[in-house]
């Protein structure tokens, strides 16, 4: 006499569990008994091929019916579901539980009738991509057809499930040692077949037409920068799920600021008298308000001034990046008489110490000279 190991105690679950706890708790002990997990330990694969025939019993409304009240004898002398407990398990229905959609030949349908994923570049000026915007864009698309409400058929025709795949979109075959999976032939995939088909869309429930979409633009975004918008690319074929619209963020060339992550960076000229004498200069913030840079005495051309928390904004985030001021100290090239006298009276009373680097240089030179 086989003694059988109670379904609902090998899967660790109450009797009365829901169709979620049991398939959780499948999903973790059939990754745990994994033969490939083990070497092909013997043991772990009895126990992985029990927990696959509790769960395709469990899983099933109706064998699980016929279980809570039969027991194992449900499945035993020609019983219910008698072929299915004998043939060993199904390994498209193993994967199909610990990987989801991904292994279930219903998932591969409904992903193969799948929209296309559409792709809009999106261009910003660097004002628009720190305070974020709500844009509105027009794109040409396949959407549900209007009159078969995106079925594919006409009037109160629907769809039947395809009698060669039973719904699946696929079909298999026998090669030898192996089972080859292909699309099925009567339905190309779909699943459902159409006696009179829409005449509008042929049949395929969706048709090319213009759409207006608004999409809110996060502040902070940068140049490449990808926004995914779910569900607004393609509509699929015949009510499957649509695909997804991605936005490609470019900014446009800023008059005054180089942008480096939220570094914003500014050349500022400044007259020598202000370089040498000190001073302030205002910079227009890409916020629009008024930045005072003040300039220390004796700066040098090239040298860097930070102003922390006026840069761009952090993208998902708080706060603000830097603002950077590179002084390029300008050498006047328009002097009126005036200006070339008084010049020329600094110059008579110049030591070299005034210009340490240059004394320097020169210093360096006359040694070489020897």
């Amino acid at each position: 006499m086989t003694v059988h190991t109670d379904y609902y105690e090998l899967l660790g679950v109450e009797r009365g569990a829901d169709e979620r706890t049991i398939k959780a708790a499948y999903r973790r002990l059939a990754m745990e008994c994994h033969p490939d997990r083990h070497g092909g330990c013997t043991e772990k694969e009895a126990k992985f091929k029990q927990l696959n025939e509790a769960y395709d019993c469990l899983k099933d409304p109706q064998k699980r019916a016929a279980y809570d009240r039969f027991g194992h004898a449900a499945f035993e002398q020609g019983g219910f579901g008698a072929a299915g407990a004998g043939a060993g398990p199904d390994f498209s229905d193993i994967f199909s539980s610990i990987f989801g959609e991904f292994m279930d030949p219903r998932g591969a349908r409904q992903n193969a009738a799948r929209g296309a994923d559409l792709r809009y570049d999106l261009e910003l000026t660097l004002e628009e991509a720190f305070a974020g915007k709500s844009a509105t864009i027009d794109i040409e698309t396949m959407a549900p057809c209007e009159p078969c409400e995106g079925d594919g058929a006409r009037g109160s025709a629907v769809p039947e499930t395809c009698k060669t795949c039973n719904g699946a979109g696929k079909v298999r075959a026998q090669q030898g040692f192996f089972v080859v999976e292909r699309g099925c032939p009567t339905c190309y995939g779909h699943g459902v077949t159409i006696a009179d088909p829409c005449p509008v869309c042929q049949g395929e429930g969706r048709t090319l037409k213009r759409r207006t979409l608004t999409i809110q633009i996060p502040a902070g975004v940068d140049e490449g920068t990808r926004i995914r918008v779910a569900g607004e690319g393609e509509a699929g074929v015949r009510g499957a799920p649509g695909g997804d619209l991605y936005l490609f963020v470019h900014l446009k060339r800023h008059a005054l600021y180089e942008r480096e992550g939220t570094t914003l960076i500014a050349e500022c000229p400044v007259s020598f008298t202000t370089a040498a004498l000190g001073g302030a200069i205002t910079v227009p913030g890409i916020d629009g308000e008024a930045i005072e840079v003040k300039i220390p005495a004796g700066i040098q051309s090239g040298e860097t001034l930070r102003l922390r928390g006026k840069g761009m904004a952090v993208l998902s985030g708080r706060g603000r990046g830097d603002m950077v001021a590179r002084i390029l100290v300008e050498t006047p090239t328009r002097l009126s008489a005036k200006q070339k006298e008084l010049l020329c009276q600094f110059r008579e009373t110049e030591t070299g110490e005034e210009c340490p680097a240059t004394k320097s240089f020169f210093s360096r030179i006359k040694d070489a000279l020897g």
